[in-house]
């Protein structure tokens, strides 16, 4: 698979067709992202931990995104999971990159990781290398859904209780992109004090996530409390799905109905 992805990449550099490719190195030994701007440097190109594609988590649409913003006139490619594709389809109809300065080198996730994961897409629509796994649904939204009222909300109060306010799972994510964050404004944040409460900070993101969220899951990995918030995120966008039919990332040019520009 890992030679596939090289020969690939090693084309569109030589052809110039992009500037640099945004993927994943074996540095200081550590799995790390990596703009390639030469072929002499697919040596140290890798697609995971050991070489397992796609168990090596990073953000790399969120990258992407920075380097659009310093570099808008070039074009450049990224390895593309799944979620990355998810990612990148709801980028663009966000304003936040240009399809047309961005070319995916796609990999298939294996079943191992589709069924880690849970993920119900574990492929992009345009795959160079792997075989496409079965998706897997998530049970966690419906466990929780079925506790009485009480309990439920004893759940969650006791999960939010645990956040340390560490902001890591925005820092992760490649929805959040808002130029101010809503988190750290003056009128929840006061100088000096700490981020807003519980639950208010867990809402307000919840609330943001609505529409946006692609299930990349990287926000639990991050969390340092273990708190489930993919669970949380699954629920608003089952409620998308249930009142809007809009699933985040699938469709092609599909808007989030938050996302309407009128005419």
């Amino acid at each position: 698979m890992i030679e596939a992805i090289k020969d690939k990449v090693k084309e569109l550099l030589d052809s110039g067709e992009i500037k640099g490719f945004l993927g994943l190195a074996q540095k200081n030994g550590h799995v790390a992202p990596h703009l390639y701007q030469s072929v002499d440097e697919l040596d140290i190109m890798v697609l995971g931990d050991q070489d397992k594609a796609g168990d090596a988590r990073y953000p790399l649409t969120k990258y992407l995104t920075n380097i659009y913003k310093a570099y808008p006139e070039d074009t450049f490619g990224i390895l593309t999971r799944g979620c990355d594709d998810r990612a990148l389809t709801t980028l663009y109809t966000w304003n936040q990159l240009n399809p047309e300065k961005v070319v995916t080198v796609g990999i298939a996730c294996p079943q191992e990781l589709a069924d880690a994961c849970e993920c119900a897409q574990p492929f992009p629509q345009d795959i160079v290398a792997g075989e496409v796994a079965e998706g897997r649904e998530s049970s966690s939204v419906a466990e929780v859904d079925n506790m009485v009222l009480a309990d439920r909300f004893d759940f969650w109060m006791n999960e939010f209780v645990k956040c340390i306010k560490c902001y890591g799972c925005s820092n992760v994510c490649p929805m959040c992109f808002c130029n101010d964050c809503s988190l750290k404004c003056d009128e929840l944040v006061k100088s000096g004090e700490l981020p807003p409460e519980i639950p208010v900070f867990h809402h307000t993101r919840a609330m943001h996530m609505v529409g946006r969220c692609i299930d990349c899951g990287l926000c639990e990995e991050a969390c340092p409390s273990d708190i489930p918030l993919r669970t949380l995120y699954k629920k608003v966008n089952s409620i998308m799905g249930d009142k809007f039919d809009f699933q985040t990332g699938i469709k092609r040019g599909q808007r989030s109905p938050l996302n309407k520009i009128d005419k």
